[in-house]
């Protein structure tokens, strides 16, 4: 038995057994939905995965109180769109071909590049979230969902905005993936008037959530608010006063141990110490509070499950490496658990014992027919879903029956990351190297930060499993990169 689920056992036994899913309230409305997606936030950014984190966040920590956090929680890609296509439609990126951030470089436009030295090509892919991929905005707008979008879309240009696949109202959501000139106005946003100079943009999407919330207390009708924070990506710009309170933190720290390690052939972070950086995470979760007040002001709180992930590990190997997220390896833009491994917390009041916690697997394809099933909507039986619902886990009543994940990213990331894919079946994770054909095999449970290959060791296991993912990815078309001629 994978040691997972002998913890998961352990930590949801002494919840009271919640009886029978309850898709909708003793009024016959299905529960709101608040989803709060923060880009770029590392697993051990805050406190309830890192008690020692350099960052304050008590909201987030109060939600964790409140809810449960889910401590293998995983994004289906190391980087961000690929990710944020996966929540909307629960398919695997591989599957919808939308395996690299949106604006990165194509297999033509590196070929033309006379400076390309890399080994392969990178894959083709869809920069955009497919027309005809149903999301889960669509499948809630059905149920009579009024859904409300702000901040980072970065799923596509025109045509395939936040309005072109079922939200009714779009704040700031356009093809980028960073704010267009900074945090602080003016922005230039296409559909996002500017404030004041120097109002922070964080500051301003927390005012039109929390508007809308204040504008829902009574509604009759249920909604899912979005809020996509453009925080914590870069550029790094964190409001003056935060600033000044992590610098004088930081002065008053004793550090013995070196702040820079390597990863590979890349520089990575091995302390928290970064005061812009911590200064850009307590607005945001400052942010958060506002949330849960407006939640709490409105008398929403108790009709309204609260669902708090982030889209990728946290920036530790380039572009100012300004966090660490060990015990983790690595972050942003590579397979490693630091990459790929997720803050996640969901809060449901009645129905999600409060305090507590899960260990059971779970990723960002689970979400749609998660969402789903909690609210009653159609998650269309036409269409295949890579990802399972976890209102079992999530009420007491048992886990999927679950036990591997799959992960495909075909290109060179902007973090020092190569073509790789990845499977994790039970305790075992396997990266496979799509330049060298070379596998390193993991416990990522004993083995938390991936410090031991067990390649050479237990090969039978590294070649079944290698074996699986590459059958993986023949069953659904994932496309793959190329070699270079001569390389």
């Amino acid at each position: 038995m994978p040691r997972w689920r002998s913890r998961l056992f352990l930590s949801l036994s002494a919840c009271l057994p919640l009886p029978g899913l309850v898709a909708q309230d003793s009024d016959g409305r299905p529960p709101n939905v608040v989803f709060l997606l923060v880009d770029d936030l590392g697993w051990a950014d805050v406190s309830p995965n890192n008690p020692g984190t350099f960052y304050d966040t008590p909201n987030i920590a109060r939600l964790a109180a409140e809810g449960m956090n889910l401590t293998q929680a995983y994004a289906a890609c190391p980087v961000c769109s690929p990710t944020r296509a996966s929540l909307m439609t629960g398919q695997n990126p591989a599957r919808l071909d939308t395996t690299q951030y949106f604006g990165g470089t194509q297999p033509e436009g590196a070929k033309k590049r006379p400076n390309w030295k890399r080994p392969l090509y990178p894959a083709p892919y869809l920069n955009r979230l497919p027309a005809e991929a149903r999301t889960v905005t669509e499948a809630l707008g059905d149920q009579g969902f009024t859904n409300w979008f702000g901040g980072k879309w970065h799923l596509g240009d025109v045509g395939s905005w936040p309005e072109d696949h079922g939200f009714d109202i779009n704040v700031g959501g356009h093809r980028a993936g960073h704010p267009p000139k900074g945090y602080f106005a003016p922005w230039g946003f296409p559909n996002l008037s500017d404030d004041p100079d120097g109002t922070y943009l964080t500051t301003r999407l927390t005012e039109e959530a929390v508007s809308f919330l204040d504008g829902r207390a009574g509604a009759a009708e249920p909604f899912l608010l979005y809020l996509a924070y453009y925080q914590v990506h870069t550029p790094l710009q964190g409001r003056p006063d935060l600033v000044a309170k992590y610098e004088a933190k930081k002065a008053a720290m004793q550090i013995d141990e070196p702040i820079f390690g390597m990863e590979h052939q890349n520089r990575v972070r091995l302390v928290q110490e970064h005061a812009v950086y911590a200064a850009m995470v307590e607005a945001m979760d400052e942010s958060v509070g506002r949330i849960l007040e407006a939640l709490d002001r409105n008398d929403l709180a108790d009709d309204t499950i609260v669902v708090f992930f982030s889209d990728n590990g946290g920036l530790s190997t380039s572009e100012g490496l300004p966090t660490s997220n060990l015990p983790l390896r690595a972050g942003k833009g590579w397979m490693y658990e630091g990459g790929i491994r997720e803050p996640c917390i969901v809060r449901w009041p009645g129905r999600v014992a409060a305090g507590s916690t899960s260990d059971f697997p779970i990723q960002s394809v689970d979400f749609y027919p998660t969402l789903c099933e909690v609210t009653g909507a159609d998650a269309g039986d036409d269409r295949v879903l890579d990802g399972v619902s976890l209102v079992g886990l999530l009420t007491g009543q048992g886990a999927p029956d679950r036990d591997t994940l799959y992960w495909h990213y075909p290109h060179y990331s902007n973090q020092g990351g190569g073509p790789a894919g990845a499977i994790r079946v039970g305790d075992h994770k396997l990266i496979e190297d799509f330049e060298t054909g070379g596998v390193e095999l993991y416990d990522v449970v004993a083995d938390l930060g991936e410090q031991r290959d067990l390649a050479a060791e237990q090969p039978e296991l590294a070649a079944r499993l290698h074996d699986q993912l590459r059958s993986w990815r023949a069953g659904i078309g994932a496309r793959m990169p190329t070699r270079v001629p001569g390389r």
